[in-house]
C-alpha cells in the first residue's frame, strides 16, 4: 500500500519530504516493533544483511505488488519511497550507491533518508504460504515460519562431520554408517581402527590377515609366511645342499632328499674338486663350508702341497665318509616314512569305506522309519527352474523311502519338462520307482496298491490347498515288478502333473524350496483310502 504519491511540482516534493521524514521515523520504530513480534521467524540468519529478496516458491505465486522491480523476488524488508514505489532495502540502498539518487523506476530523485519501512507489505508477505525449497519435501507454511522449519526438514542439506560432503539430513545416519568413506571400521584381524577407505590398503599389509601360500595354498597369516617360505613350504623352490660346492639345481623342497639320494656320487666330486682347488695362499681361509668345519691349518704349505698333503686327504676322506653314512641315515629314514605313509593310506581308505557303509546304514533306518509318508525337500528351486529356461534337462530323484517295515522301497522323480517339449512344456512330471529293498524276498510281487503324490501349500493358516493326485498301482506293467537293480529305470506316475505357473497361483515355492509329499498304501490299506473319499486319477503310464 502506498503512503505518499509522486507530484509534478517541486513544491508539493518539499512539504512531502517532510512529511516522509516525520513517516519514516514512526514506520521505522514500528518495524523495530513488528521484527521483534515475529520472534525466530524470518527466513534468513541474517536478514538485514540481505541484498535481495526471498527466492522461495510461493503458493499461490507471488503477486506483482509484493515484487521488488530491481530483483524481480518477493520483498524482504520492504521500504517505500516518496514517488510510491516499494524495494528491498538493500535492493535500493545498493542502487541509490553505486547509481546515484534517483529512484529506478522514475529517475526521481532519491536519497537513503527518503526511504521508511512499509511495514504493512512486510506482514503481507510474511504471512503469504510458501513451499519448501528443499528437494523432496513437500511442506508449506507461512514465510516468517520457513527458517524454522528448514532448521528442522529432514530433507535440508547438511554435511557430513566426517567426509565434508553435502547430503539430506534423513540419509546423513545412513550415509555415516555404512557409506562415508570416511567412517571408521576395524580390521577383523588385528582390530586395528581405520577409516573406511584406508581399509583396503591396510588389508594388503595387515600382519595378521590370513594369505595363500603362493607356492603350496596354505592359509596361513601374513607375519608367518616368512618363516614358512624358508622352512616348511613343501613345494618351496630351495637350492641344493651342496650349492656351495657347485651343485646348480633347484627344486621343490619336497624334492630335495630324492635329488639328494640320486645326485650323492656327483657332489661328493663336486666337494672333493671343490677342496683340491682350494688356494693354499688365500689369506683368510673360509673357517666353515655349508656348515662343515674346517682347520685352517689344512691350508698353510704352499710349495710341496703334493708331496705334503696326506693328512689333508685324510680328512678329506673321513669327511666325505660321514656325508655319505649320513645320506645312507636319511635315505633309510625317508623308506620308513614312505612305508609309514602307505600304511596309513591304506588306513585311512579302510575308514573311509567304513564311514560310507555307515552312511548307507544310517540313510536305510531313516527310510524304514518314513511308514508310507514320505516329504521331499528340494532346495534351490529358483536354480533348477533357471537350468529349465535355458533348456538344460532337470531330472531329480529322491532319496528311497519304505512303506512300512518291513515294506517296499520306492523312491520320487521328479522332471521338469523343457520349454520346447511337445504337449508338456514347462509341466513337472512326477513318477514312482521301486528300489531294491531289505524285505524284498518276504513281500508279494508285484506292488499293488494307492499312491497319492502332492505338492504342498507352504503358505500359513488353515486354508492350505496343495496340490494332490491319486493313482492306482497296475501290476501288470514293470514299473510295479520287482527290481532286479538298485532302482527300476521304469517309473509310474504323471508327465503333467503340474504346470509351473501354478506355482505362483499360491506359496507352494517357499525360501526357495519345493516339498513333495509321498504317501504309499498298500493293498491291505485300502479300505481306509476309499474311506476318505478320494477317487483315483488316470495316471498316464509307466515312464
Amino acid at each position: 500500500m502506498s503512503l505518499l504519491y509522486s507530484d509534478n511540482s517541486s513544491g508539493a516534493r518539499d512539504v512531502e519530504s517532510g512529511c516522509c521524514a516525520a513517516m519514516a521515523s514512526a514506520c521505522s520504530t514500528g518495524a523495530k516493533d513488528d521484527s521483534v513480534s515475529s520472534g525466530t521467524g524470518n527466513p534468513q540468519s541474517s536478514f538485514t544483511e540481505e541484498t535481495q529478496g526471498y527466492d522461495v516458491e510461493f503458493d499461490p505465486p507471488l503477486e506483482s505488488k509484493y515484487e521488488c522491480p530491481i530483483c524481480l523476488m518477493a520483498l524482504r524488508e520492504a521500504v517505500q519511497t516518496p514517488c510510491g514505489h516499494r524495494f528491498c532495502k538493500g535492493c535500493i540502498v545498493k542502487s541509490i550507491r553505486d547509481a546515484g539518487h534517483k529512484c529506478p523506476v522514475d529517475n526521481e530523485i532519491l536519497l537513503e533518508n527518503q526511504l521508511f519501512p512499509d511495514n504493512f507489505a512486510k506482514r503481507e508477505i510474511l504471512s503469504l504460504t510458501v513451499k519448501c525449497p528443499n528437494k523432496g519435501c513437500n511442506m508449506k507454511m507461512e514465510l516468517r515460519h520457513l527458517e524454522d522449519h528448514q532448521l528442522q526438514c529432514d530433507f535440508s542439506t547438511v554435511e557430513c562431520p566426517q567426509c565434508q560432503g553435502a547430503f539430506q539430513k534423513n540419509h546423513l545416519k545412513e550415509h555415516i554408517t555404512q557409506e562415508c568413506p570416511r567412517r571408521q571400521v576395524c580390521c577383523p584381524n588385528c582390530a586395528t581402527s581405520m577409516a573406511y577407505e584406508d581399509k583396503e590398503l591396510h588389508d594388503q599389509t595387515c600382519p595378521l590377515a590370513n594369505v595363500f601360500c603362493e607356492y603350496c595354498n596354505t592359509v596361513l597369516i601374513r607375519e608367518q609366511m616368512p618363516n614358512h617360505y624358508d622352512n616348511d613350504c613343501p613345494t618351496a623352490p630351495v637350492p641344493c645342499f651342496y650349492s656351495a660346492f657347485g651343485c646348480p639345481e633347484k627344486m621343490q623342497r619336497n624334492e630335495l632328499a630324492r635329488h639328494m639320494q640320486e645326485f650323492t656320487q656327483v657332489h661328493m666330486r663336486m666337494m672333493a674338486q671343490s677342496f683340491q682347488n682350494i688356494s693354499v695362499t688365500a689369506a683368510n681361509p673360509v673357517p666353515f663350508i655349508n656348515g662343515l668345519p674346517f682347520e685352517p691349518a689344512l691350508f698353510s704349505h704352499a710349495s710341496h702341497a703334493t708331496y705334503d698333503c696326506n693328512p689333508e686327504v685324510e680328512n678329506f676322506k673321513e669327511t666325505i665318509q660321514q656325508l655319505e653314512g649320513r645320506l645312507v641315515r636319511q635315505d633309510h629314514q625317508i623308506r620308513e616314512l614312505i612305508a609309514k605313509m602307505e600304511t596309513q593310506n591304506t588306513h585311512m581308505a579302510e575308514l573311509k569305506r567304513t564311514i560310507r557303509n555307515l552312511e548307507g546304514k544310517i540313510t536305510e533306518m531313516e527310510a524304514q522309519q518314513c511308514n508310507g509318508i514320505y516329504i521331499w525337500k528340494i532346495e534351490n528351486f529358483s536354480g533348477l527352474q533357471k537350468a529349465q529356461e535355458e533348456e538344460r534337462p532337470v531330472v531329480m530323484h529322491s532319496p528311497g523311502f519304505y512303506t512300512g517295515k518291513p515294506g517296499y522301497k520306492l523312491c520320487l522323480r521328479l522332471h521338469i519338462q523343457l520349454p520346447n517339449a511337445q504337449r508338456c512344456a514347462n509341466f513337472i512330471s512326477l513318477f514312482v520307482h521301486t528300489m531294491q529293498g531289505e524285505y524284498d524276498s518276504h513281500l508279494p510281487w508285484p506292488f499293488q496298491g494307492t499312491i497319492r503324490l502332492s505338492i504342498l501349500d507352504q503358505s500359513e493358516g488353515p486354508d492350505r490347498q496343495n496340490h494332490e493326485e491319486v493313482m492306482e498301482a497296475k501290476p501288470e506293467l514293470l514299473a510295479f515288478q520287482r527290481p532286479t537293480i538298485h532302482r527300476n529305470p521304469k517309473g509310474f506316475g504323471y508327465v503333467t502333473f503340474m504346470h509351473l505357473q501354478t506355482l505362483k497361483q499360491r506359496t507352494f515355492v517357499k525360501d526357495d524350496t519345493l516339498l513333495v509329499r509321498c504317501e504309499v498304501l498298500t493293498r491291505l490299506d485300502l479300505n481306509s483310502l476309499r474311506r476318505e473319499g478320494f477317487q483315483a486319477r488316470s495316471a498316464d503310464g509307466a515312464m
